[in-house]
């Protein structure tokens, strides 16, 4: 009887264990959520919101999506800031449209209104800070190729951002625009990118540190661009991780 009810005793124990590390990896809870437009109360945007599972109070990210939409790799790298301890919403700029293939990429974001996206992320700024969950101290931003080029249009328009992370994004010229920057600045670019040259990478470091603006550059080589994204044909794989890596790091540094 002894030995069955340590076998009984021992099989209760290990199944409240594995109960608990199943809860453990459950990971950050996700869903869609509605926000109003910066500018008008009445126009809805959309997003993807992922919070870290224990609760508490977090810092704030505004997530970017790249000319494709809000597909599943951005709802998956949103995911995983909010598992580094990030309330995290990936603001939809199509407004439920994802592009299958090149060709409707290229539609959509040439036909994405500018004006109406930023006051969209505007409106995800307000409305993460507007959360219990959310330490509104401390926004963020960072976004992917065209994403990373509306982050940094995000941060000119909102100097109180805390932290901005572009990741091979159209970079601004005009330094009055570049002078309304108050967040730090992480970039990450490829030396083999075509359209954001190594110099025009150059060009906006040296004018953001005669600024006095905090900026931390890495141009990859034998990277282009889109280069984190496993589905883009440039991807590469090691340059990736080390975004990754550089970027978690950043934020913990300026967010937390």
């Amino acid at each position: 009887m002894k030995f069955q009810f340590r076998i009984v005793a021992a099989m209760i124990v290990a199944s409240i264990i594995a109960t608990a590390l199943l809860r453990g990896a459950e990971g950050p809870k996700t869903e869609v959520v509605q926000f109003a437009s910066a500018k008008d109360p009445k126009d809805i945007a959309s997003g993807f919101l992922a919070v870290p599972e224990k609760p508490g109070r977090y810092p704030g990210l505004i997530v970017v999506h790249e000319w494709w939409g809000l597909n599943d790799w951005v709802k998956e790298q949103t995911t995983k800031l909010a598992s580094q301890g990030y309330v995290a919403l990936a603001v939809d700029l199509y407004r439920g449209r994802v592009a299958a293939d090149s060709a409707e990429a290229h539609e959509l974001s040439r036909g994405l209104p500018s004006d109406r996206a930023i006051l969209d992320l505007m409106g995800g700024i307000i409305y993460l800070a507007g959360r219990n969950d959310v330490d509104r101290g401390h926004v963020g931003t960072i976004g992917w190729a065209m994403g990373g080029g509306y982050a940094i249009q995000l941060a000119a328009r909102v100097p109180r951002l805390s932290a901005c992370v572009i990741n091979y994004g159209v970079l601004p010229t005009d330094p009055n625009e570049l002078q309304n920057i108050g967040a730090p600045i992480l970039g990450n670019f490829g030396a083999d990118d075509h359209g954001i040259t190594p110099a025009d990478v150059q060009a906006f470091q040296k004018t953001m540190e005669n600024l006095q603006r905090r900026v931390d550059i890495k141009i990859y080589d034998g990277a282009g661009h889109g280069f984190e994204n496993p589905s883009n044909p440039g991807y590469r794989p090691q340059a990736a991780e080390d975004a990754w890596n550089r970027t978690v790091t950043f934020l913990n540094k300026t967010l937390k």
